[in-house]
């Protein structure tokens, strides 16, 4: 996406393939709630305090099977990949084939295009270095470090948050303890308390993001994100037992909602457009794979790390457990400051790859005029 679209709408088109994870989380919970609650009718059982054995129907083991038939549409997505061409600036660039990559961007585009291989020498003479090269440090080791540390904290703090969710949601009064529902009522229950906050928090956040990128710039909005994360965490951690209060249950819900707000309208999106606009052509999406790698790690030292700490839904765990990843939050924010302002910029700009200048800039940069036009 980032190759295929122009410097003023290219973060808002990056955005909004990242914006699609949103409209899976809400079918996510949506598909969940019906499920459980066809099941919940068909196999009623009494709660769990009542009956340790039978509050778990032996019913409720297709449920979840049943959910999981979702993934089977993704596999389509493996046959539009095949079927689905190089963008014409690696066609050109890399392969040098400026022909193919004219034809290619016509059909996708549908216009003609002419092919004019002079003009690509230059790109192709600033693409010489490998990823693994003093020549890539020197240009963009400064911006793989930041992209691949940001990615890595928020999804310490993201992916811990959707984690706990079991454990605050009945504290902010959204589901029935466990002991008090059987299992398909649990199911259901923990479906719409999801399907809750990723609606009105969640959701208009990536949103926000495709509307707003443009305008604010990607440095602005992941700073942005990162901030009122770190600050509305740290109010849910330091005030806990306070919003644990049955008549604070909808300011604790507020709260936590705006999190997951400002992950989306901040650096759960930017953290993923700005890997694909960094980079020169020729390691882009390697460098974008790293940067998602360091992410699903950061991922894992929520789910064996805050995780495990977490365990016993204690009030005490959950409460420091919230003020560490207000830190975690703070620690992005500050990396933040190793990556640039993308914004109308085209991507040889960027790069670096026109030649324009020796090194590209490492600060926050100006709208510039320049662009180049799609090979």
């Amino acid at each position: 996406m980032s190759e295929y679209s122009n410097k003023r709408t290219r973060g808002a088109f990056i955005a909004a393939v990242s914006a699609m994870q949103g409209m899976g989380i809400i079918f996510a919970g949506l598909v969940s709630m019906i499920v459980s609650h066809l099941f919940l009718k068909a196999n009623p059982a009494d709660p769990f305090q009542t009956n340790h054995v039978l509050s778990v129907q032996p019913e409720a083991d297709y449920a979840w099977r049943i959910v999981l038939l979702g993934a089977l549409p993704a596999i389509l997505t493996y046959y539009w990949r095949l079927k689905m061409p190089e963008t014409g600036r690696y066609t050109a660039v890399i392969e040098g084939n400026s022909k193919q990559a004219a034809a290619d961007m016509g059909k996708v585009l549908d216009i003609e295009i002419q092919a004019e291989q002079e003009k690509l020498a230059k790109f192709k003479s600033n693409n010489d270095y490998p990823l693994w090269s003093a020549k890539f440090f020197e240009r963009h080791g400064l911006h793989l470090i930041g992209t691949s540390t940001t990615w890595f904290l928020l999804d310490i703090a993201f992916y811990s948050q959707n984690l706990t969710q079991k454990d605050i949601f009945p504290v902010m009064g959204l589901t029935k303890k466990p002991i008090e529902v059987n299992a398909l009522e649990e199911m259901f229950d923990i479906s719409r308390a999801m399907f809750v906050i990723a609606l009105f928090g969640t959701f208009p956040g990536y949103w926000f993001t495709v509307a707003f990128i443009e305008k604010l710039g990607r440095f602005n909005i992941q700073l942005m994100g990162f901030f009122f994360m770190s600050i509305f965490m740290f109010i849910v951690g330091i005030k806990y037992e306070y919003l644990a209060q049955t008549e604070h249950k909808w300011l604790f819900a507020a709260l936590y909602g705006l999190t997951f707000f400002f992950a989306n309208f901040g650096p759960n999106s930017t953290t993923f457009v700005l890997p694909a606009e960094l980079f020169p052509t020729r390691v882009r999406s390697t460098c974008h794979a790293i940067s998602a790698a360091s992410g699903k790690a950061g991922a894992m030292v929520s789910a064996f790390g805050i995780q495990k700490y977490t365990l016993g839904a204690e009030k005490s765990k959950i409460k420091t457990a919230m003020i560490i990843l207000a830190v975690t939050n703070m620690l992005g924010f500050f990396f933040t400051f190793l990556v640039t302002e993308t914004k109308g910029r085209s991507l040889e700009e960027i790069s670096g790859e026109d030649g324009s200048k020796d090194k590209p800039e490492t600060q926050t940069s100006s709208q510039g005029d320049h662009e180049v036009q799609e090979p």
